[in-house]
């Protein structure tokens, strides 16, 4: 479990994040959506410590990471696992290197153990034998896929996941978020996602955060969003033709 507490974060005398209390639970999906310039890349920065918060609190389980020492930091991000929105692989690394990367950074795991972990996430993956292929071979969906498989080799307690689903068709996106719930549920994640997919919203939501203008303005299931009065959430995502036809079936 994550929680925030009163996360500020400004750069110059413009205030980005104004003060945002939100918890991201174990075993589910947690979406921060909002529309561009809401605050939620900056806001997911934060979290993983890229950016740092000019106040507030940020606790994975029960340890405030922003007081938390070299060391302790370096434990912390072992236990984290990311998906970058361009799936960030080294091209010049086949899928085998890529996927081994955080093992040989992170552990003193010999070449046997890494390469049983490697085989055991590309298998659940969906891309048992894929090892000696580069990212120029595969497809979006596939490399998105490399990603994930990347992202969970350490076995993290969190995983943070930016736009996972950018740049690729319909289908394909269905796919990422199914395997990214069910890897979520199977190994009791937290699992956060910022995302502007209202597909993905609607499909796998167990918790959304909704920003707008660095404040959230609210929060809750998917099922709750289809019944919802608050006016902020509404006018975001009325214009989905699809959020129309399941809120209808809401009434």
């Amino acid at each position: 479990m994550i929680t925030i507490k009163n996360l500020r974060k400004s750069f110059g005398d413009t205030e980005v994040l104004k003060g945002i209390d939100a918890e991201f639970y174990r075993g589910k999906i947690n979406l921060i959506i909002g529309q561009s310039g809401s605050g939620k890349t900056v806001f997911l920065k934060s979290l993983i410590g890229l950016h740092v918060p000019n106040s507030g609190e940020i606790y994975f389980d029960d340890k405030n990471s922003l007081d938390l020492n070299s060391k302790e930091k370096k434990l912390l991000r072992m236990n984290i696992g990311m998906v970058f929105q361009g799936s960030a692989l080294y091209d010049s690394m086949t899928v085998e290197e890529n996927v081994m990367f955080p093992l040989r950074m992170f552990t003193d795991k010999s070449n046997d153990e890494m390469l049983v972990r490697v085989q055991e996430v590309l298998k659940r993956v969906n891309l048992k034998g894929s090892n000696d292929k580069y990212p120029s071979e595969l497809s979006g969906g596939m490399q998105k896929r490399v990603a994930i498989a990347r992202a969970i080799s350490m076995k993290p307690r969190f995983l943070f996941c930016d736009e996972p689903n950018s740049g690729l068709d319909p289908k394909t996106a269905i796919v990422i978020d199914n395997l990214l719930k069910e890897i979520t549920e199977e190994n009791n994640i937290t699992t956060i996602i910022n995302t502007h997919d209202m597909n993905s919203v609607m499909e796998i939501g167990d918790n959304i955060i909704f920003l707008k203008d660095g404040v959230k303005k609210w929060n809750g299931s998917k099922e709750e969003m289809f019944v919802t009065d608050n006016e902020a959430i509404v006018d975001f995502v009325y214009s989905s033709e699809l959020f129309r036809k399941i809120k209808g079936l809401y009434k």
